[in-house]
């Protein structure tokens, strides 16, 4: 069992947790949720012995064993398959030490290690990583391929892959489900079930949590909430408890001003100064209950897209690849306005290969591509994270894209984006990745488009 008791985080100015609790029974299934920069990940790092609490405790962590999904890409001349294999450090490291011995024909030695190797059911490991490695989305022939031959959306498979193969009580993964396509997300669903530890997961894919856990835990007001269930209970009883709240909050005003109103009337009467004082001493003695208080949502909306061309983009018999390499042939259609078009396949059919070519990022092979006269495209896509400017605030990102704007006009459309008051003039450095996702979608829709090409924004 793992104990989280009043646990107060501070990072920086930002206040993240104050008297927080929560409790994780051995094998639970645990969603963690919460907005952008609430704290999910911080929490990640404090349950890793990463980060330490300003206050409170944690309890029950000491002896298990944690696998973490990393987030950071490594570059790693190693292969895919000694990557993953190195997930299980103890197997790793007795595979090599016996490769040494044998090199130096320490035989003896040699064999010593290969029964420690079967004790760790070491045998079975190139076998496992394969497994996992194919299960989400690698091919065969790719298993020994170098790390740095691989996408950035690829290297996260494989950090994905290298969390489970590692042995573990307790399992964390920070948006596991990014850059999956629907059959990898279908097979990681039914190894998440099948897992015997304790599971804590960050995610934004409520169908995803829906379908594993069987709790989830939310960020809210810098404590942890807990709820039966997975994401679509969670939105039941929060609703629930928030009804709850409020009618308390009505029954408890309706009672103080009765109270109030009393005392008022009676205050001055000899006769009744007894019960007056009486009633002001229970009005002290009254705990008001906070009313209810979901986080700030925020809203957006995208400016009327002005004049426009049908149509607004035509491609033509286009072939589209990477130098010798196609990856698309004589693909052809029309975008006009108004259209809602939603692109799937599994991963390296040539999703993203497709909407550069549609922005022109991409020159085509061979074929046309004909822009309308007021054409203007909204590119989105991951690989724009890679490109803010860390020592820059939200409000200069933009100042940037449109040096005219007035400064109120940009703080009053960062507000839309919950980038509110002071937040919006901080550097973005320390900001969380779903606060910097949606800086860059903030940066998209500033650009006054009329075409959104959108390359896994959620």
């Amino acid at each position: 069992m793992i104990i989280l008791e009043d646990i107060s985080l501070r990072r920086g100015a930002k206040l993240l947790m104050q008297g927080a609790s929560a409790t994780l029974q051995p094998g639970q299934k645990i969603a963690l949720i919460g907005a952008n920069g609430a704290g999910k990940s911080s929490l990640f790092a404090l349950l890793m012995g990463h980060l330490s609490s300003d206050s409170g405790d944690i309890r029950g962590m000491s002896s298990l064993r944690v696998a973490h999904m990393a987030q950071e890409l490594e570059s790693s001349d190693e292969t895919a398959l000694n990557f993953v294999l190195g997930g299980d450090a103890e197997v790793f490291r007795l595979t090599q030490e016996i490769a040494k011995v044998e090199a130096a024909e320490n035989y003896e030695r040699a064999a010593y290690l290969y029964q420690e190797l079967e004790t760790v059911d070491g045998y079975s490991a190139p076998r496992r990583a394969e497994q996992l490695l194919l299960g989400l989305g690698f091919n065969q022939t790719e298993l020994n391929n170098a790390v740095t031959d691989f996408s950035g959306g690829w290297r996260v498979r494989l950090n994905l892959a290298r969390a489970l193969m590692t042995p573990s009580d307790v399992l964390l993964l920070d948006e596991p489900t990014n850059h999956l396509d629907l059959d990898t997300m279908l097979w990681l669903q039914l190894w998440l079930m099948r897992y015997d530890g304790t599971l804590v997961m960050i995610s934004h894919d409520r169908d995803f949590i829906d379908a594993i856990c069987e709790r989830t835990f939310s960020l809210e007001q810098g404590q942890l909430v807990s709820y039966r269930g997975g994401y679509s209970d969670f939105e039941l009883q929060r609703a629930e408890r928030m009804a709850q709240q409020q009618a308390q909050v009505a029954r408890q005003q309706r009672e103080r001003e009765h109270i109030e109103d009393f005392v008022r009337r009676f205050r001055a009467k000899a006769s009744k100064a007894k019960q007056a004082q009486s009633r002001i001493k229970a009005l002290e003695r009254m705990e008001t209950v906070a009313p209810a208080h979901a986080d700030s949502p925020f809203y957006f909306q995208f400016p009327e897209p002005g004049k426009s061309s049908d149509p607004l983009l035509s491609i033509d018999e286009m072939t589209l690849g990477y130098g010798e390499e196609t990856v698309l042939s004589h693909v052809s259609f029309s975008l006009h306005p108004g259209d809602r078009i939603g692109l799937l396949g599994k991963n390296g059919a040539g999703k993203s290969t497709l909407l550069k070519g549609l922005t022109g990022v991409l020159p085509a092979q061979s074929g046309r591509r004909v822009s309308g006269a007021h054409l203007r495209i909204g590119y989105f896509d991951q690989q724009q994270l890679e490109v803010l400017d860390l020592e820059a605030s939200p409000l200069l990102h933009l100042q940037r894209l449109r040096p005219n704007a007035r400064e109120q006009v940009i703080f009053d459309f960062l507000g839309g984006f919950n980038f509110k008051g002071e937040r919006a003039k901080e550097v973005i450095g320390p900001f969380s990745g779903g606060e910097k996702a949606r800086l860059a979608l903030a940066m998209v829709v500033w650009q006054d488009p009329n075409v959104l090409i959108l390359d896994e924004p959620t």
